[in-house]
């Protein structure tokens, strides 16, 4: 069975297969798609969510030098961009990493690479909905007509959020309240979601929260996919040169209001400030991949898919490296952590008319990413259903339309319902370590067939250089610099040093008897009038870091509300553990195997940004493999081609 469970593909067969028609359904797919429309369709994935919106927390949490962190993320992407591009050319059919996973590793990792490529689309799609659905609802509301006595569309918070975030919303206020804080006072964000919470309709004590707007534009993109590549490809086209234009024009005259004062200083919060943002930025670049599940509608993939993911990198980190040097050039960069950065940045400078044709641009864009997305994942489903790991119908194409109608129409349902509920902040999260997993595993699938004298090659080969030469190197250098420059921080990692708990943990932690101890405990501070009402989170919030530690460690609240220690603290720093102990293996194959540099190098950046992800990311994705190895072994397993072609050799 074990021999069964890691069953390859091989690249001929593949070909043979795509060459004579898919199983059942003769029907073949458009091929209409040149560099042009890749490199658009790139760019419509890429510029979307990023630029209108991650682009401000990030630039707050590293100032100006947050363009490094997009260079870094660029190159990252790049070097697994040339994975995918070389498996493109090698495999020029749809399926992505999971089609390129049976060639290198077998069937059940190909499952599995799957199984997380349908996270990261579906959930990716769900995230973009949201974020559409936030923008779409601000420009209503901005919408002004005197003459008909329009001043702003507004719709409900209750029909324009989903429960979880007012759900959460609402405890979060009720534990900031009692702690003294009043409801002016709190964050616009936990006021919207507890109002939300507070209006909804309810049914028997139900509270009917919905993303409504997240729903309508998801349906509507759904039905744009299932009519075709053709129409699809036109409206991204049309999406893009909007939202290009837009920029263009945020740049053109952005320039003019730049202060060179405020890029000084350029890293004010150091490197950990600017890898702070690193789940934000990684997210505003995934999609690129997306492309690679177009090559059967592209009229030459093996040189035109490379090409296409390239060029879409390389304009789309261009764009945002500009844009992050305007916005934090205009304002100082402490102020940029909003949702809407480019339009609060135009309204600081009192340009009205600017912030409005950036929220419009933002609707558009949004849209074009959400296309993308909907239109790989059925594309996915499609490569997986043909080889039997799905039943039939999933490989279904329209008659008509030439696309995977079954498969697009199931997407909808799939990311329809969840976008009604589910949280902004754990999706984006859990998309982008769905979407690492892929890129480390192509990376990963190039390493392990490039001396494979079987594999046929396609017409784009990444340039070889020996890793042994330059990892071994950059490992040691990476050890020295820890154990000098960052002594103190490594010191702390290894030995578990215990952590302070930031202020609102620790206030919305507390129960009422706490609550109180901490109130009394403040009112001796000479800095606090003595009878006025005690805000617990915005004193110890406006305390420095030795401040803040000195008042903690003589609170007689509880120790371990006060600190992250012992197994609490260890198991968020399992991720990292895990990347030093794999790069210690790769350092080692690269030595005795003699790998090829830009694969390993890729592996190891997109490792090590998924690593960065929380553990809750880690737990939640493991959960969802372990539903698609439950499937794959009640279904894939016994209906795969491979498998029935084994037993009819057999028979």
């Amino acid at each position: 069975m074990l021999k069964n469970l890691f069953r390859k593909k091989s690249v001929s067969k593949i070909l043979a297969d795509a060459a004579k028609g898919y199983g059942d359904h003769e029907a073949s797919l458009h091929k209409t798609l040149g560099v042009r429309d890749l490199t658009a369709f790139g760019i419509a994935a890429i510029i979307g969510a990023g630029i209108f919106s991650t682009i401000g927390k990030a630039s707050a949490d590293g100032g100006p030098a947050v363009i490094f962190l997009f260079i870094f993320t660029a190159v990252a992407c790049s070097f697994a961009a040339f994975a995918y591009a070389e498996f493109a050319s090698m495999v020029p059919v749809s399926g992505s990493a999971y089609t390129y996973s049976y060639v290198a590793f077998g069937e059940l990792v190909a499952w599995v690479i799957g199984w997380s490529l349908i996270m990261e689309y579906a959930i990716g799609n769900i995230t973009v909905a949201i974020s559409w659905s936030d923008y779409f609802t601000g420009l209503l509301s901005s919408i002004k007509i005197p003459a008909l006595g329009i001043n702003g569309i507004h719709v409900p918070d209750w029909a324009s959020m989903d429960y979880l975030t007012a759900f959460n919303g609402h405890k979060h206020a009720e534990a900031l309240l009692n702690a003294g804080k009043s409801m002016a006072n709190i964050d616009e964000a936990t006021r919207v979601a507890a109002n939300a919470w507070n209006t909804a309709p309810q049914i028997g004590g139900f509270h009917l929260v919905a993303d409504i707007p997240a729903l309508a534009i998801i349906i509507f993109i759904t039905w744009l996919v299932y009519r075709g590549m053709k129409e699809s490809r036109n409206a991204s086209n049309a999406m893009v040169i909007v939202k290009l234009a837009v920029i263009l024009l945020v740049l053109a005259v952005g320039i003019f209001y730049v202060d060179t004062e405020n890029w000084n200083p350029f890293a004010p919060n150091g490197i950990s400030g600017v890898l702070k943002g690193v789940s934000a930025v990684f997210f505003a670049y995934i999609g690129f991949d997306a492309i690679s599940t177009t090559a059967e509608e592209c009229k030459n993939p093996q040189r035109d898919l490379p090409r296409g993911m390239m060029w879409a990198i390389v304009i789309c980190t261009i764009l945002y490296i500009a844009i992050a040097l305007v916005l934090t050039g205009i304002v100082k960069y402490n102020t940029l952590a909003v949702g809407d950065p480019l339009a609060y940045v135009f309204d600081q400078i009192d340009l009205k008319l600017m912030s409005g044709i950036i929220a419009v641009s933002a609707v558009f864009a949004m849209a074009s990413v959400l296309l993308v997305f909907q239109m790989g994942q059925p594309r996915i489903w499609m490569s997986m259903s043909r080889d039997g790991l799905l039943p039939k119908s999933f490989s279904k194409i329209h008659p008509k339309y030439k696309t995977p109608s079954f498969s697009t129409i199931v997407v909808g349902f799939v990311v329809a319902i969840p976008s009604l509920f589910m949280n902004l902040t754990t999706v984006t999260d859990l998309c982008s370590i769905g979407t690492l997993f892929a890129f480390v595993l192509v990376c990963a699938g190039v390493l392990v067939l490039q001396n494979r004298p079987d594999v046929q090659r396609g017409k784009f080969k990444i340039p070889y250089v020996n890793a042994k030469f330059v990892i071994p190197v950059l490992f040691a250098g990476a050890i020295i610099l820890s154990f000098t420059e960052f002594k103190k921080e490594t010191m702390s990692f290894i030995s578990n040093t215990p952590k302070v708990v930031n202020p609102v943990t620790f206030v919305t932690s507390l129960n009422g008897e706490e609550l109180a101890t901490i109130k009394q405990e403040i009112s001796t501070s000479p800095v606090v009038l003595q009878g006025k009402q005690i805000d617990a989170e915005a004193y110890l919030s406006n305390l420095n870091a030795e401040q803040y530690e000195s008042f903690l460690t003589k609170s007689s609240v509880d120790y371990h509300k006060k600190y992250e220690s012992g197994w609490h603290l260890f198991k968020h720093k399992i991720p990292m553990w895990i990347f030093f102990i794999i790069c210690l293996i790769i350092t080692y194959l690269s030595i005795s195997k003699n790998l090829s540099l830009i694969p390993v190098l890729g592996l190891i950046s997109c490792l090590y940004m998924m690593c960065e992800l929380e553990l809750s990311n880690w737990i939640g994705f493991g959960i969802w493999l372990v539903v698609g190895l439950v499937i794959y072994f009640f279904y894939g397993y016994k209906n795969s081609k491979l498998a029935q072609e084994q037993n009819n050799s057999l028979a």
